[in-house]
């Protein structure tokens, strides 16, 4: 990903939660989203992000299709000293992101940026490789089981529009490349 797929980047972001979050958050939060104000957002968040994080787009036809995003894992009980400064050399790494233009879902476009951000992750050296997904998100839920994540047991929430959205851990030993 670079500078200027920032905004592709939004749109199939944006995109993406109004479709899969339909009905798990709530509707007037999911209309509200912003293409434009995400973008603002990232643009910021861009120029600062850790080495350690990698931002993959798919495209076709030269138009962004799809955006991943895989870095150091973020919860303390699975990266000891995570937020501390300096910090430990993490030894799991997240799938921080994953999202496909909605009407390409099911067409490749996820499995090959997971196959990316997996090999991306490898090469930072984690061992394993964690992501939160949606609790009701039966889609998301079967792809990443189809890619070799079990849940783990952590379940946490988060306000959304006034709403608590629950999510569960997943997580998937990496094994060296053959």
């Amino acid at each position: 990903m670079t500078e200027a797929d920032i905004e592709a980047v939004s749109a199939v972001r944006v995109r993406g939660w109004q479709t899969a979050y339909r009905g798990l958050m709530p509707q007037a939060y999911l209309d509200a989203m912003s293409v434009a104000a995400d973008a603002e957002r990232r643009r910021s968040w861009f120029g600062r992000r850790s080495p350690e994080v990698s931002d993959l787009v798919a495209e076709r036809d030269g138009e962004v299709v799809g955006w991943a995003c895989v870095g150091p894992a973020r919860d303390p009980d699975i990266a000891p000293g995570a937020g501390e400064l300096p910090a430990p050399e993490p030894a799991a790494g997240e799938l921080l992101a994953l999202y496909v233009a909605p009407g390409l879902i099911g067409t490749g476009i996820g499995r090959a940026l997971m196959a990316a951000g997996t090999a991306r992750a490898r090469a930072h050296g984690f061992h394993t490789l964690y992501l939160w997904v949606v609790r009701g998100n039966t889609r998301a839920q079967r792809f990443y089981e189809r890619a070799g994540f079990v849940p783990d047991g952590a379940e946490e929430a988060y306000e959304v529009g006034g709403s608590s959205v629950p999510e569960l851990r997943y997580r998937r030993p990496l094994t060296p490349e053959p």
